[in-house]
């Protein structure tokens, strides 16, 4: 028992038993997470320009960018996307298709 006291105590002379300094708590000024899923963004960013707008101004945008919705794509090259994703899914039934 002795013998065991002696070598801690050499030990932590030593420096070998020295335990990480570890923080329990966050820091003070840190906000706690239920603080930060109730918050309510009120800023937004455009989606075209990246700049910032306020609500009022991100909906409106929304707004407008819903009615003046165009097609992106021309009819043909929506034809040929649907036409490649059937042949996708028949490949694995029919394999001679090329």
């Amino acid at each position: 028992m002795r013998s065991s006291q002696i070598l801690l105590m050499i030990m932590t002379s030593c420096g070998l038993l020295r335990a990480p300094a570890v923080m329990a708590l966050p820091p003070p000024t840190d906000t706690p997470e239920e603080v930060l899923r109730t918050e309510i963004i009120l800023e937004a960013r455009s989606p075209l320009t990246g700049e910032p707008l306020s609500a009022a101004e991100y909906l409106e945008l929304q707004e407008d960018l819903r009615q003046n919705q165009e097609p992106l794509l021309s009819s043909q090259v929506r034809e040929t996307v649907f036409l490649l994703q059937i042949r996708r899914i028949l490949r694995p039934i029919i394999p001679v298709i090329p």
